[in-house]
């Protein structure tokens, strides 16, 4: 039996629909999810979003229905038009809307509260295509890995060396543009130990969509044991093949590039490399952090990454490569 035209849109709208819920719900993963929040800001945004939300529902049930009851019973039967008219169509509106713009406003002055005195100051400035990380209190330089302590406030001071850039955290808190130039602030305070991912939310670029970083909210005792770890210069290498990565890393010129500390490479334009091996992801969360993937990086930089600043240096023999990607990896 052929369906009628309004039974076949009646039944695109809903494929259309399903696959828009399905694709939205896969995309909500606990780690970069806006509804799973970690910290104050990001649980103020989601009460704010909910609050919004329901509101929005049932004001829009509300209309329907009453649509719905006035189409049913006509005109004759529908009384005091010029009420419901002044009543819904004015007042209603007036006082709703302005409840929850009250509201709104009272969750945006929470969002924007001085910080306090035992903040913990971050810098984060943003690259085409990548993160530089500064602990300015303990003299700390990483990149594409931001470590916080629970419980305590944290300040990101975040601005752009290039281009317009946005730090965005769903998990943790709102976005903030990182413009060249101006310096931009957001103070949140993680209120549970978890991995949260970042996100650059500007376009910014050819390999916008592969500019990410992870945010590790720990306990006060590890994060503090972590700072010292950082404070630390590279290890020694433990044996002959990491000695001959190292010597591979400085003969090939990486060292103009990067910074290793303890070592003669101190390169301002590329990530800092001193405890690369430690983080959670290569090339800001393009690759897992693996040999495989150092070699893969190293040799492909421009086929894994195109137009990044870093090139591919496919001239190495398959030995060197190795060599210096298992230094690379062990710099923990």
């Amino acid at each position: 039996m052929a369906l009628g035209p309004g039974r076949r849109l009646w039944r695109r709208l809903s494929k259309t629909m399903a696959v828009a819920v399905l694709t939205a719900l896969s995309a909500c993963a606990d780690d970069q999810s806006a509804l799973s929040p970690g910290a104050d800001h990001a649980a103020v945004v989601f009460d704010l979003t909910v609050v919004l939300t329901v509101g929005a529902a049932a004001i829009f049930v509300g209309v329907m229905a009453l649509a719905l009851y006035a189409v049913a019973v006509g005109p004759e039967r529908f009384p005091g038009t010029r009420g419901w008219v002044i009543g819904g169509g004015i007042l209603f509106p007036l006082v709703t809307l302005t409840a929850l713009q009250v509201y709104e406003f009272a969750m945006a002055r929470r969002l924007s509260a001085a910080p306090a005195p035992e903040t913990l100051r971050i810098e984060v400035t943003g690259y085409m295509w990548w993160w530089d990380v500064r602990y300015p209190g303990a003299g700390i330089v990483t990149a594409n890995q931001i470590h916080i302590p629970v419980g305590r406030p944290v300040e990101f001071v975040v601005k752009a060396a290039d281009v317009i850039h946005s730090f965005w955290v769903p998990s943790l808190a709102g976005k903030i543009d990182m413009i060249p130039g101006h310096v931009n602030r957001l103070t949140l305070t993680a209120t549970e130990p978890g991995v949260h991912r970042g996100q650059c939310a500007e376009y910014c670029g050819a390999q916008h969509a592969r500019m990410a970083f992870h945010v590790v909210a720990e306990p006060p005792e590890r994060f503090d044991a972590w700072l010292a770890e950082q404070a630390r210069p590279a290890p020694e290498p433990a044996n002959a093949v990491l000695a001959s990565g190292r010597d591979a890393f400085l003969g090939f010129g990486c060292g103009a590039c990067h910074r290793v500390a303890g070592t003669p490479a101190l390169g301002v334009l590329g990530p800092d490399l001193t405890h690369v091996g430690g983080r959670l992801s290569l090339a800001a969360g393009t690759l897992p952090n693996t040999v495989e993937a150092f070699t893969t990086w190293i040799a492909n930089a421009q086929h894994v990454k195109p137009e990044n600043r870093m090139p591919s240096f496919d001239v190495m023999d398959r030995d060197t490569l190795h060599a210096l990607a298992a230094w690379l990896e062990s710099l923990k």
